[in-house]
């Protein structure tokens, strides 16, 4: 049987691209239902042809998935373009290192991109890069008139199913309709482009690159909480603090609490920078606070009263 990934799920259809063949329109078998498993745009599927000529078939198998998005819903993205701007809207760094540890946590690749680097004002650009290029992030600096910044980052694209996350407003969907114009459609009427200023969200849907690779057509998302992160796991999504954990002098080490800590020095010597440092404090409290939360809430269930 044929196997292909699915570009579009739209109504109960499936439309699976298939390499040298074009694209099916499919269904799923009602097995899946019954296994409460939905097939969702990126998954690589088998399916069984019924109608060759109108190119029709049955989604048989869905593949295993290497991640899972919810917003947007799409299986199977390798690599996250968190995106933040230079100037106008001041950037949400809380949120950039939300979608970093997301990503390291679902093992995506991502790619920090700081656009609007035309409006930038007294090198705001470099202050906001140096963190990243520091903690080993590939950084991509873009704008409206930049060629050079542009080609980098449709060369990151190559080979990827990638996908833009950021604050409203940062660009997202101006860098993603520059990219789609540039694009030889592939796909016929189910790759139609995003509409010229619409900003809604939309079905996910993946659009193939010239140089290979797929890239979510959506604007992407714009607001993130994290979620299934454990408050003592934080510390190794940090790819910074890596070299630095082991110096610490307490084994299991929170490197918010403690004295003696290789983390804690680090920062104090330049080597993590302050911001990333502060915000992973945050993030760990906040964990922290969340799981002793659910622990009480657990606890009071558990109880038990005599009559």
């Amino acid at each position: 049987m044929p196997s292909g990934i699915i570009i579009r799920g739209i109504a109960g259809f499936y439309y699976v691209a298939v390499k040298d063949d074009g694209v099916y329109e499919c269904r799923a078998r009602g097995i899946f239902r019954k296994k409460g498993l939905t097939p969702l745009t990126g998954d690589r599927v088998i399916f069984s042809v019924t109608d060759p000529a109108g190119k029709k078939g049955n989604i048989e198998e869905i593949e295993e998935r290497s991640s899972v998005l919810v917003r947007p819903a799409v299986a199977n993205v390798d690599q996250v373009i968190a995106v933040i701007a230079a100037r106008s809207p001041d950037p949400d760094m809380m949120l950039l290192d939300k979608i970093l540890v997301t990503a390291e946590d679902k093992g995506i690749r991502a790619v920090v991109c700081i656009n609007k680097i035309d409006l930038d004002e007294g090198d705001r650009r470099t202050r906001l890069k140096e963190p990243y290029t520091k903690a080993g992030y590939d950084v991509i600096e873009t704008s409206i008139h930049d060629t050079e910044g542009f080609s980098r980052l449709k060369e990151a694209l190559e080979g990827h199913i990638s996908v833009f996350a950021g604050q409203s407003g940062v660009g997202k969907s101006t860098l993603l309709n520059r990219i789609m114009d540039t694009v030889v459609m592939k796909t016929g009427s189910v790759s139609e482009k995003i509409d010229r200023g619409r900003h809604t969200t939309r079905h996910a849907e993946l659009m193939e690159l010239p140089g290979g690779g797929y890239l979510v057509d959506t604007p992407g998302f714009s607001s993130y909480e994290l979620m299934g992160i454990e408050y003592d796991r934080l510390q190794y999504l940090y790819p910074e603090f890596t070299e630095h954990i082991p110096k610490c002098r307490f084994t299991g080490c929170s490197h918010v609490f403690e004295a003696d800590c290789g983390v804690k020095e680090a920062v104090g010597e330049g080597l993590i920078e302050k911001g990333r440092y502060a915000r992973f404090t945050e993030l760990y409290k906040a964990l922290k606070q969340e799981d002793e939360a659910k622990y009480r809430k657990s606890g009071r269930k558990g109880m038990k009263t005599n009559d």
